[in-house]
């Protein structure tokens, strides 16, 4: 087994002394080319005009544009290299999506079943450990497999090597599996690349001059889980912040569970004050709705006004669900206006993340399909979402494209 030297971030960085140097404070930030190529594919109009005119601005750091993930439009999700990428493109808050291993370690992977994806597990000596073995394509029938961090410890996790998040359905090979990247995606940048803890995260975000927005993920495995509870798995979040003093008004700690958020509010309101619950509501139907299926209590949904009475003063839901189209224009949704109503602070995820806008835009465009012809769309989305919604934060899979927007239109 390759054994990889548990380093702390800050010591990873030294392998980039230019990225612990230079993103410390705000100077060497980079757009690079995308915000200047998205801004030529805009339709002309006053909002294209006023982008095109603050080409010659200097880029400076936004807490208005979140790193989703790092920048894993071209580098693997929760690494080093790809938080240090989006840091340079200027996002003022990275995220970390928090999971636990075998020994109850919290790192940083998007869900606790994702290793086959997002790592080499399968063509490593610990493939045995995962939950589902490999299976290869058969017929009509996908490979398969499922690998979760809660069935290694955090000293096998290390041994680990991250890659892009795909994998290829049609692989006969464990090997073949490990491919199957997005077409608007690389592996240009996947090589050498380095995986992180939650404690880790902190030393590193912190490093770069970030702040900090780490989503508990829900577990796969029943909880509690060989006695660490959700109640244990929500304080351990916490309590890594506290150790590491970060102050809570750095932190906008996430989850689609209200149980944690209203936890994290009774239980440490420093951090509930800015606890942001990821609303999973994701039909316009749904808008501010108490029981989305009357014959199933458990898709109980409080109204916007019923999160605010209990303490909720962030609210994220997806993309599409904050704005619609009327008269061939975006406007915010019915469910953007009444949690506006409601008081509430709006964060929208994710830009970037479902491919080209020249035929639609997928998944996280749904909602204005019937406008999204070009990749020009997206910075009329983000100037609805910014100036008419009203959100307070961006998450991007390339937050250049955020910052700069930010920068433009002098949003902090």
């Amino acid at each position: 087994m390759k054994i990889r030297p548990g380093l702390g971030a800050l010591a990873l960085l030294i392998a980039t002394p230019a990225a612990a140097e230079t993103h410390a404070t705000d100077t060497g930030l980079s757009y690079g080319p995308r915000p200047a190529w998205l801004i030529s594919q805009m339709d002309e109009g006053d909002l294209k005009t006023r982008l095109q005119a603050c080409s010659g601005q200097t880029p400076t750091r936004s807490n208005f544009s979140i790193g989703h993930r790092g920048a894993p439009l071209m580098f693997p999700e929760h690494t080093v290299e790809s938080n240090v990428a989006a840091a340079s493109m200027g996002a003022g808050i990275l995220e970390c999506d928090v999971t636990f291993t075998k020994d109850h370690e919290l790192v940083c992977r998007h869900a606790q079943n994702d290793l086959h994806t997002t790592t080499d597990i399968l063509v490593s000596d610990l493939a045995d450990t995962c939950a589902t073995a490999f299976t290869p394509a058969s017929g009509d029938e996908d490979a398969t497999a499922e690998c979760r961090t809660s069935d290694i410890t955090l000293a096998e996790y290390r041994t680990l090597s991250p890659k892009m998040d795909a994998a290829d359905g049609s692989a006969i090979t464990a090997e073949d599996y490990q491919g199957g990247i997005a077409d608007y995606r690389t592996a240009l940048y996947g090589n050498g690349t380095t995986i992180m803890t939650h404690a880790e995260s902190i030393e590193l975000f912190r490093a770069l001059g970030a702040k900090f927005t780490p989503e508990l993920k829900s577990p796969v495995v029943d909880m509690p889980h060989e006695g660490f509870s959700q109640q244990d798995y929500a304080q351990k979040l916490i309590d890594e912040y506290k150790a590491a003093g970060v102050p809570a008004s750095d932190v906008w700690a996430q989850s689609f569970n209200l149980d944690d958020i209203l936890y994290w509010i009774e239980n440490e309101p420093d951090f509930g004050a800015q606890a942001v619950y990821l609303d999973d509501r994701y039909e316009a139907e749904d808008a501010d709705e108490g029981l989305i299926d009357p014959m199933d209590a458990s898709t109980f949904k409080p109204t916007m006004s019923e999160l605010a009475d209990m303490g909720v003063n962030y609210i994220a839901p997806p993309l599409w669900m904050l704005v619609t189209v009327q008269d061939g224009e975006i406007v915010p949704s019915v469910y953007a206006t009444e949690a506006k109503a409601a008081g509430l602070n709006m964060i929208a995820w994710s830009l970037e993340r479902s491919g080209p806008l020249n035929d639609g835009g997928g998944w996280y465009y749904q909602s204005i399909e019937d406008v999204t012809d070009n990749d020009g769309v997206t910075y009329d989305l983000v100037d609805v979402l910014a100036q008419d919604v009203g959100v307070v934060g961006i998450f991007s899979d390339w937050p250049a494209t955020v910052t700069y927007y930010a920068n433009c239109l002098g949003l902090d």
